[in-house]
């Protein structure tokens, strides 16, 4: 019976895991979250450059004439 644990120690330890395993899931969450706000400042930023692109694509296809030889001067003149 050396080595064996009692039930009182076998509880103190379950209860020092089920804290751990709680802290390191609020942990998780957090860095979730964190990834999350992250993630979707980086898709707002994409979607105002893709809006941006849009806009002056469509500017300079016109030029200043409303023609395409506007842009192509634009981007190979």
């Amino acid at each position: 019976m050396a080595g064996e644990k009692t039930a009182r120690e076998l509880i103190y330890e379950t209860n020092r895991d089920v804290k751990w395993i709680c802290k390191m899931l609020q942990r998780m969450e957090a860095r979730d979250e964190e990834f999350e706000r992250r993630l979707r400042a980086l898709e707002g930023w994409r979607a105002e450059k893709a809006g941006e692109e849009r806009r002056v694509s469509t500017l300079g296809a016109r030029g200043r004439a409303g023609s395409w030889a506007g842009w192509w001067r634009c981007c190979y003149g």
